[in-house]
């Protein structure tokens, strides 16, 4: 019996998963390509962040520690 419940669920989910997909609006390529230079770029600079307030750190510690 739970069998048939279970059954009758899947090609109401496959239904919906695919009336979801046809409700994504696609980027095109040029706001893709700007998306995707805009995630690099912030990530390059919060890395770079991120290691200089970890060098200063470092340093600061080893400071305090000598």
């Amino acid at each position: 019996m739970g069998d048939s419940k279970t059954k009758a669920k899947k090609p109401s989910k496959i239904k919906g998963l695919k009336a979801e997909f046809k409700k994504i609006i696609w980027p095109d390529k040029k706001t893709l390509g700007k998306q995707t230079v805009a995630v690099v770029s912030v990530t390059v600079i919060l890395g770079a962040i991120i290691s200089v307030v970890d060098a200063l750190l470092t340093f600061g510690i080893d400071f305090l520690v000598r």
